[in-house]
């Protein structure tokens, strides 16, 4: 018997059953005001509600403390160093100018017809790899000068790129949500990841393109004078746009090879063998990484100390995020311990609630209340884990994209993005709600609806 099956066992044998609501409600309610209201990272507030949850539960506090370590450290060990690594992904694919040869060869082939559908493409493309924050930073000049040459609004040229950014953030791994979820409920990251594609292109069309016409009406502005573009100049090296979109598209090619050769391919055949190997996220992005320094570093000229020196500067900008995630490791082991969880499970399946439908709604609650997805997240898959047992490894893998569309929901005033778009955008706040809130509200109930789609198919 494990350390965490022991502390599990022992924490509900001293748990009474009549606190383990209140406990669930004290701690969630503890973690949404020391962010919202006393503006505590959410690292704090999660170590502070798991402490809260185990004292108003019952659950021995020296249990709760190595609960809370067990399951910290065994969501930095699994997901932590993914995000590392896509972050250096995302680093070298910026800086190498791959990122702009990208965003030139798509936005130089359309018209003003077709600008908003490539600039979805391009917030697609570019979010792949990398985070919303970064991706919206390294865009933003392209937005404005897309918008103030084609004579099209900001908000139809903006909002279609900001889908496809917060699209891949909330349904496609490496990024930090879907990677949290897919760790805690034990789902399949090859399936996920197909699912996550095939959810995320409709809901980036219907966001971006199609939502933006109406945005685009509400809220008429013109491009900010922001951003002076960089002309590409003469004798500059930028890797091509092949070489760019195959290293791109390569660590989402093994894991979703891996996915495809585990259905077609028997136990032990040779190729079988080897596409687990390759597709495993590790060694699918490591592989991506290494590649990324010759196809883009190399293919941009880079030397080996600018290369190392991308590299390096990936990293500070991610420990918080590093930390938000392991500490909702953390939190979602004290619930699971607590075995507050196996109640929720044993009441959804008493009540009849669609169990998506139920994932979404938690998710949706608690990223009202604290702005932030990622907390929405890992709260929610801790929560749901026990429910995963009498799940099909398809609706698994459904579970973890209800989640990532309930994440999403009405980004508002206590959301840092919600910020950083309104002050790059020159946007007032009811402006912001008109265009960011609700685009993000789309994209949670259009993905929630293809998920429910989707369940008969997988159940």
């Amino acid at each position: 018997m494990s350390a965490s099956t022991g502390i599990a066992l022992a924490g509900q044998a001293a748990v009474s059953g009549g606190r383990l609501v209140p406990a669930a409600l004290v701690g969630i309610a503890l973690i949404v005001v020391t962010i919202t209201r006393f503006r505590l990272h959410p690292a704090l507030a999660l170590i502070l509600g798991s402490l809260a949850v185990a004292a108003v539960a019952g659950l021995p506090m020296a249990d709760a403390v190595d609960g809370f370590t067990e399951g910290f450290g065994s969501t930095a060990a699994g997901v932590g160093v993914l995000i590392a690594l896509g972050a250096m992904f995302g680093k070298l694919l910026a800086d190498s100018g791959g990122a702009d040869e990208i965003v030139d060869t798509i936005v130089g082939r359309s018209g003003p017809r077709t600008l908003p559908w490539a600039m979805a493409a391009v917030g697609a493309l570019i979010g792949l790899p990398m985070f919303f924050e970064i991706g919206l930073v390294l865009l933003m000049p392209v937005i404005f000068l897309v918008a103030r040459r084609s004579g099209l609004s900001l908000i139809r040229v903006g909002i279609p790129t900001l889908a496809g950014l917060s699209v891949m953030h909330g349904f496609v791994p490496p990024h930090p949500g879907p990677l949290v979820a897919i760790d805690a409920l034990k789902a399949d990251l090859g399936l996920t990841l197909g699912l996550g594609v095939l959810v995320a292109v409709p809901t980036v069309i219907v966001a971006g393109p199609l939502f933006s016409r109406f945005a685009a009406r509400w809220v008429d502005v013109p491009a900010p004078e922001l951003f002076d573009t960089r002309p590409r100049t003469e004798g500059e090296r930028r890797p091509t746009f092949g070489v760019t979109l195959a290293t791109v598209l390569l660590p989402v090619a093994l894991m979703m090879g891996k996915a495809l050769a585990d259905i077609l391919a028997a136990e032990g055949n040779a190729a079988r063998v080897v596409m687990d190997f390759l597709g495993t996220p590790l060694v699918a992005l490591l592989i991506a990484v290494i590649v990324a320094m010759f196809t883009l570093g190399g293919g941009s000229g880079m030397g080996l100390k600018a290369v190392a020196k991308s590299v390096e500067q990936s990293l500070p900008p991610i420990a918080g995020i590093l930390l938000i995630v392991a500490a909702g490791g953390g939190f979602k082991q004290t619930l699971v311990d607590t075995g507050i969880g196996k109640l929720v499970a044993d009441w959804v399946q008493n009540s009849g609630l669609s169990v998506l439908l139920l994932a979404w709604l938690v998710a949706v609650l608690i990223r009202l209340a604290t702005g932030s997805a990622t907390v929405a997240t890992v709260t929610a898959s801790g929560i749901l884990a026990p429910l995963v047992t009498s799940m099909s490894t398809g609706e698994t893998s459904l579970l973890v994209l209800a989640i990532g569309a309930g994440s999403l929901f009405f980004s508002h005033v206590n959301d840092a993005g919600f910020w950083l778009v309104k002050e790059y955008f020159g946007l007032s706040v009811g402006q912001n709600i008109k265009t960011w809130s609700l685009m993000e509200t789309v994209i949670s109930v259009v993905g929630l609806l293809l998920v429910l789609l989707l369940n008969p198919f997988l159940s």
